[in-house]
């Protein structure tokens, strides 16, 4: 039997462009804990706004962290009181960690309320993907089924997202609705592919051609390039004057933000995904009386995982999955793909990290 490992190589983050991969210690479980060898895990956005010194979502303020969130493994090891997950299993997990035991959590409010909240790959008492091994509780690891592989696992946590910036925000699309998505990115690829099983117009707005031409092959039917003339004018063209019933701000820029506000039709649901923290952004914020706009936001999924692998399940033939993953690299090579991630945006669709057994 192999013994078990009390230490891995992962990668810290110390502040804007010092990412050092080091030795993490990994300390006998607890019993409702999990060990992970890890498998694959993607380079999120957010990860290189952190890096980039663009966004606040990363504490390096407090002491280095260990990015990664969008990961799939293999359970190692399990403690003595975790039932459901076993040895051997396929498994990702979630980002935003509620306690469930403070007022807020016992008062059914969003993870990202509670008071004693963590967030995995992002903070330094919640150590992420980005290396060989890690710990998670047993309440936030989810088994993905057998027939699945690692890479396809490591994009639950982006279509999570996605999936809950569309139903979990109560922007509830059907059959009769024009959506606008801003944003082409990966979040804005999963939010159409949930829209578009709803039989909605599914239109997406990116300034990057590569990115139009990608979402045109996952739950797109229209894009438009903001970059080319009046947005607000080529919607209302595409949805009879109207304007979208729909908007999914998934680009997290301060102009597509800004515009989610002139773009939108009257009475139009708005769920708000892409991170802006740390930043104000200018925005005409009286349209939201006088078009009667309804804005939704939230901080990580409740409860989302279970139903976002079911989901995932039933369209993965559906759409190539697999082709998303733009790049891979060797965890060891995290150098080279965190060079591709920051300077080469408009060809990389998702970089993705793979560990060695």
């Amino acid at each position: 039997m192999k013994k078990r490992p009390t230490k891995c190589k992962a990668a810290f983050m110390y502040g804007p462009e010092d990412l050092r991969i080091e030795d993490l210690e990994l300390p006998p479980l607890q019993p409702n804990q999990v060990l992970i060898k890890l498998k694959a895990c993607g380079i999120c956005g957010s990860d290189v706004e952190c890096y980039e010194g663009k966004s606040a979502e990363g504490r390096y303020d407090i002491a280095p962290y260990v990015p990664g969130h969008e990961w799939a493994g293999q359970v190692a090891e399990i403690g003595s009181a975790v039932t459901s997950v076993k040895e051997g299993n396929k498994v990702v997990g979630d980002c935003v960690l509620p306690c469930n035991n403070c007022a807020n959590c016992k008062d059914g409010k969003m993870p990202s309320a509670c008071l004693n909240m963590r967030e995995l790959g992002f903070r330094p008492d919640s150590p992420g993907g980005w290396g060989e091994y890690m710990i998670l509780e047993e309440q936030y690891t989810h088994a993905i089924p057998d027939d699945w592989d690692y890479e396809l696992g490591a994009w639950v946590e982006t279509f999570n997202v996605g999936y809950w910036g569309v139903w979990g925000n109560g922007c509830s699309p059907d059959a009769s609705d024009d959506i606008a998505i801003i944003g082409a990115g990966p979040i804005g690829m999963c939010a159409a592919m949930v829209c578009a099983t709803s039989g909605a117009n599914v239109i997406a707005i990116d300034p990057l051609e590569k990115r139009r031409q990608n979402i045109l092959h996952y739950g797109a039917n229209q894009v438009v390039d903001p970059t080319a003339g009046n947005v607000e004018e080529k919607l209302k063209e595409l949805t009879n004057g109207r304007g979208p019933s729909v908007v999914i701000e998934c680009s997290g820029n301060d102009i597509g933000i800004a515009s989610l506000f002139d773009i939108a039709g009257h009475s139009a649901r708005v769920g708000v995904v892409g991170h802006s923290i740390g930043r104000k952004v200018p925005v005409e914020i009286g349209k939201t009386i006088w078009k009667t706009l309804r804005l939704s936001g939230s901080g990580g999924t409740n409860k989302w995982f279970p139903r976002t692998i079911r989901f995932m399940s039933r369209i993965k033939d559906k759409y190539d999955f697999a082709a998303l993953n733009s790049h891979h690299f060797d965890f060891f090579d995290l150098d080279k793909a965190m060079d591709l991630a920051c300077h080469h945006k408009d060809i990389a669709r998702k970089v993705m990290l793979t560990f060695k057994d």
